[in-house]
Parts: structure tokens; C-alpha cells; sequence
């Protein structure tokens, strides 16, 4: 199971309590982020179309915004990313790693303990209560492509 993620019987219990109707759409489009790391709305409404039959890629969308409005799913988005991503990881200040060759995204523990993680050195009279910080590198799949590559 992803880490610090609601389970899937929150789920239901968030919706009700937020004054929501627990939609097939909803409990699907959670179910499906749930322990899939990081999808982008496209590969998610995919997946949901796929178990779902006849859902709209809006329908998507709007109930992604829900998920994302009560702190469910959250949405990342990766400098030179073409579109944002979900995840079902939300209550730590994690951060991310990004390949710089394929796209893959894995998730990284806070860098110094707890949020934000880092101590910025002048805030303006912020107080800051997060930070999100992006790795960029090679992933172990692309570090192998690299080295057939090189040894051929």
C-alpha cells in the first residue's frame, strides 16, 4: 500500500462528510490512483473507461478536482511535464524524482524530517508550511538502456 494514503474505506466516509454522493466514478478514479504511483489524467480516465464503460474524460477531470479539493489525491507537476500528475500519497511533505530520459516519477522522503524539510534562509514574512522539492536523474530502466548503448 502507498504510504500515508487514505484507505479505500475513507473514501466513501470523506465524500459523505464533505456533503458528496459517493459515485461508482469517484470510488473507481481513487481505486485506480491507489497504489499506482503517478498517473496523468489521460492514463487515469484509461483506466476508469476501462472498468467503467461510458465515462467522460470531463467526468474525470471534475472528479478528480473533488479528490484533489479534500486532500485525497494530490496533483504534482513536474517542470517540463506536458500535464499534471495524481497520487494518492498526500498527508507528507514527500518529494519526487523525475527521469530525465522516460518521465518515470517515484516518490522521495522528506529530505530533513518533518514539513517543510527545508529551512529557507529569508521567508519575506512567509510562514512556510511546505516545501516541494524536484530530483531529476536517470531511472534504473534508462541507466541500463544507457549502458547497453554504450557497450555495443
Amino acid at each position: 500500500m502507498v504510504p500515508d494514503a487514505a484507505t479505500q474505506h475513507d473514501v466513501p466516509e470523506r465524500l459523505h462528510a464533505a456533503g458528496l454522493r459517493v459515485t461508482s466514478t469517484r470510488l473507481v478514479v481513487y481505486e485506480e490512483l491507489l497504489g499506482a504511483g503517478h498517473l496523468d489524467a489521460d492514463a487515469l480516465t484509461t483506466r476508469v473507461m476501462e472498468r467503467l464503460g461510458g465515462v467522460s474524460r470531463q467526468t474525470v477531470y471534475d472528479t478528480l478536482k473533488v479528490l484533489c479539493d479534500l486532500d485525497l489525491v494530490r496533483r504534482i507537476e513536474p517542470a517540463g511535464s506536458p500535464a499534471g500528475l495524481y497520487e494518492t500519497r498526500v498527508a507528507d511533505n514527500h518529494h519526487h524524482v523525475v527521469c530525465r530520459s522516460c518521465g518515470s516519477v517515484a516518490d522521495i522522503a522528506c529530505v530533513t524530517g518533518a514539513a517543510p524539510c527545508l529551512d529557507a534562509s529569508d521567508t519575506s514574512g512567509f510562514v512556510v508550511d511546505e516545501a516541494e522539492v524536484t530530483f531529476w536523474g536517470l531511472c534504473p530502466a534508462c541507466q541500463s538502456r544507457q549502458q547497453e548503448k554504450g557497450s555495443r
